[in-house]
């Protein structure tokens, strides 16, 4: 039985925790919502100074809950995670506005609330972690990086081997051996880590590949983009049943289209 592949090399095991924690310490949150408790960390804040302190993060996370976000969990991986470090050095003043930015072959890292939006969504119902998560589209590791918080196993596949190895290099001074990065075509999502707790894609097509849907487990939810019968893209949520897929279309987004293959 083949092992799955791991990232960037053989680490230290810290049982499917960071070996160490994300700089800065973790921005606590107060749960928003009722019957969720917040997860737990015994590590101190840092201040640090300008774009290295938790307060910039705290008031992009305070943004968050303002706009409707309510799960902890992810109020918290949002906290974390030091979004500045995934764009390009003359943009990093923009990093923690409400904005979509530029980060090579014609790709964007999403804004912080669509990001939060389509956890909060793959996570609903959800009261701990999630189990094995799906990504479709690493692009520059940022998303990959929130959802290591907030699940126990991420798979991340991109198709750009440019995005690929900007990923690789952005994500290791971060040390998650729980994350996977994939260079391949997402279309066909990544059957050996099949079934996933969840299935989240960062392009948007026509329709939902059945692919993705074959390698979702019973309970597990999948948002993506779509494109809608009046051509523009909407979020979508399946979820898969005993029997079948409940399917749910909600708002408006604007993600770069859904390609197959590898560039």
């Amino acid at each position: 039985m083949k092992s799955r592949p791991s990232f960037p090399a053989k680490l230290p095991s810290s049982g499917g925790q960071s070996s160490k924690p994300l700089s800065p310490a973790t921005v606590m949150v107060s749960p928003a919502s009722a019957g969720r408790s917040a997860p737990s960390s015994s590590t101190a804040v840092s201040s640090g100074l300008g774009l290295d302190s938790s307060a910039v993060r705290a008031r992009m996370v305070a943004k968050l809950a303002e706009q409707g976000v309510q799960d902890p969990w992810v109020l918290q991986a949002m906290g974390q995670v030091e979004r500045h470090r995934f764009v390009e050095t003359a943009l990093a003043g923009q990093a923690y506005e409400d904005t979509s930015l530029p980060i090579g072959l014609g790709q964007t890292i999403s804004k912080p609330n669509v990001v939060a939006r389509m956890i909060e969504l793959l996570r609903q119902d959800a009261t701990g972690k999630l189990g094995r998560v799906l990504e479709i589209g690493t692009g520059c590791g940022y998303q990959a990086t929130v959802l290591s918080q907030v699940a126990t196993e991420v798979y991340s596949i991109e198709r750009l081997r440019g995005l690929h190895e900007k990923a690789k290099k952005n994500l290791l001074p971060f040390r998650l051996p729980n994350v996977h990065l994939i260079l391949g075509d997402g279309m066909l999502g990544f059957s050996k880590g099949a079934p996933y707790a969840g299935i989240i894609s960062a392009a948007g097509g026509d329709e939902v590949p059945l692919t993705w849907l074959d390698q979702l487990a019973v309970g597990a939810r999948l948002v993506a983009p779509i494109v809608t019968a009046s051509g523009q893209q909407a979020l979508v949520v399946i979820r898969r049943t005993a029997t079948g897929f409940d399917r749910q279309v909600l708002e408006a987004v604007h993600f770069v289209p859904l390609k197959s293959g590898i560039a």
